[in-house]
């Protein structure tokens, strides 16, 4: 919906994906008059591997949302005949549809206070006091938070992008309607892809592939022959969704009053897990700078929050890139179940332990 005439809040989210709406209902909750700005209609979905380790389902659930999924209770690494599994210490993770997860906390922020409007940033001019959004019929609010996706387009109109990463990474993501057939969720390793399995329903999988290269779905899937002979039999269900490349840098996460958070901010890969629980934490820590007045703050949280994820994905996409590497992953996790059990498990705790 468009007004006719600017007006004051106190913040504005532009993106209304799960880092966006979580936001929203932090701010709200902390009596914030907020208003996030989504252009997508309805309920948005995206290509992801819906897998909530145990310390994102933890955070969601201490937001008093806790939507329907399928629980899992580790990760699986999958080579051709051979696997390691290391199992989940401290309670199960949960596989949860993008949709669903959409819904519930577009339903929770809005419980909270917040306004959704299906509308997009254009314009955005900043001064000591204010933001003002898109002129006449816009807003002028006393923040921005920009979770407007991978792409930003805040982030490139506030000339944060950094240059385009040279190794490059896409992804791929479709369902299936088969029962789960592991307590896991499963990542098949080939030399030059792997897929993530992630049960989201007692009837239905997410099958995530990551490569180097721009490729189909299928022909993804058929360099995991394990993963392929499991999904023979299984009936597609939603056509393929596509993202990348996934690495994305930004130049810093807080301009003036705009605050980056989610996937906005910088992205390494999804090769860990871990990109909800950090939206999460992000999205917490970027509210509370801004209510205790301390914006410029945010840039410290977000690169003590983020830490370890873009150590431990950076060296693992480092580790694995050369083909021998790939091939001896899985033989290695095997032989050191102590290192892939503790580095599983690591991925798995909340993200302010960290």
């Amino acid at each position: 919906m468009t007004r006719s005439s600017t007006r004051g809040v106190d913040l504005l989210v532009a993106g209304g994906g799960p880092a966006g709406l979580v936001t929203a209902l932090h701010a709200a909750r902390a009596g914030l008059d907020v208003e996030v700005w989504e252009p997508r209609p309805g309920t948005v979905d995206k290509a992801c591997g819906e897998g909530l380790m145990p310390g994102a389902l933890a955070a969601l659930q201490d937001l008093g949302v806790d939507p329907p999924g399928h629980a899992f209770h580790g990760i699986r690494y999958v080579g051709g005949a051979r696997c390691a599994d290391a199992a989940f210490r401290d309670g199960a993770g949960r596989g949860i549809r993008r949709t669903t997860l959409h819904g519930a906390l577009s339903a929770a922020a809005t419980a909270a206070g917040a306004r959704i409007e299906q509308r997009a940033v254009s314009e955005l001019r900043q001064d000591d006091d204010a933001v003002r959004v898109d002129g006449h019929g816009g807003v002028v609010a006393r923040h921005v938070v920009a979770a407007d996706g991978l792409h930003s387009p805040v982030r490139r109109a506030l000339g944060l992008d950094t240059a385009p990463a040279r190794y490059r990474r896409y992804g791929l993501r479709r369902h299936f309607r088969t029962a789960p057939w592991s307590r896991f969720v499963e990542v098949h390793w080939a030399p030059e892809v792997e897929g993530y399995v992630t049960p989201v329903a007692d009837d239905l999988v997410g099958v995530a592939v990551l490569a180097t290269s721009k490729g189909s779905f299928d022909a993804r899937v058929r360099a995991l022959p394990s993963l392929a002979a499991l999904l023979a039999d299984a009936e597609p269900a939603g056509d393929v969704r596509g993202a990348g490349p996934l690495r994305q840098g930004a130049r810093r996460r807080v301009a003036g009053r705009v605050l980056l958070v989610g996937d906005a901010a910088g992205y390494v890969d999804a090769l860990t897990g871990e990109g909800l629980a950090l939206a999460f934490a992000q999205a917490g820590a970027a509210v509370r700078a801004i209510t205790d007045g301390a914006a410029p703050r945010y840039e410290r949280d977000w690169a003590r929050l983020t830490r370890r994820y873009r150590w431990l994905t950076g060296a693992l996409l480092l580790g694995t890139r050369p083909r021998p590497a790939r091939r001896a992953l899985v033989p290695l996790a095997r032989l050191l179940p102590p290192v892939f059990d503790g580095a599983v498990n690591g991925l798995a705790r909340p993200v302010d332990a960290a």
